[in-house]
């Protein structure tokens, strides 16, 4: 057990160690995702398969569609997409891939039968009980209902910020509004002469 959760460990350190030493943002995104993967595995191991749950849809997924949402805002230019498309080339792929089938295999390990009780003992390790959804719940709109609403107005402030960002200052001209712009008389007389 404690082999697993150590094997987990190093994945997620080496996973965030390339997370930061990676310049192009693809992948160094690729990277964090097989970290906050290794963390919910950390978390299964111990006991909480709420909270590893949470950490592959929440934090996996939410930096997913944040990563498209940033990409869409900016304005991509020929070399950029030039530039992005090196994401398609194996090499970039191999070492995440390696430490996501490391993890992967933690995984079937830990749900086959090899380990008989492996499950069952994280529980006993942690010296408590299953956490259910809504015990939660319940303690996130109670005892912390503070803490939830200023992360939400932060999450707002983070989105209208990234809007405004976004927009840029494009002064749109439409074609039926140029004509109606005034020309000057020394422009009509060499039109009209």
């Amino acid at each position: 057990m404690q082999i697993l959760f150590y094997i987990a460990g190093i994945v997620a350190i080496a996973s965030t160690v390339m997370v930061i030493t990676r310049t192009n943002a693809i992948h160094a995104l690729l990277n964090l995702i097989v970290s906050l993967l290794a963390v919910a595995l950390i978390f299964f191991i111990l006991g909480a398969p709420f909270i590893a749950a949470l950490e592959v849809i929440i934090y996996a997924g939410a930096i997913m569609v944040l990563f498209i949402f940033v990409v869409m805002l900016l304005n991509v230019t020929r070399e950029g997409i030039q530039k992005e498309s090196k994401l398609l080339n194996p090499s970039s792929w191999i070492i995440p891939g390696i430490l996501t089938a490391v993890l992967l295999i933690e995984l079937l390990l830990i749900f086959s039968g090899v380990n008989q009780g492996l499950y069952n003992h994280a529980y006993r390790q942690v010296g408590s009980a299953v956490i259910s959804p809504k015990q939660v719940g319940i303690s996130l709109f109670t005892k912390y209902a503070l803490g939830v609403e200023m992360a939400g107005i932060l999450l707002m402030a983070g989105i209208v910020g990234a809007y405004h960002l976004g927009k840029g200052r494009k002064t749109v001209v439409h074609r039926y509004l140029s004509e109606l712009t005034p020309v000057k008389s020394g422009e009509e007389e060499t039109k009209n002469g």
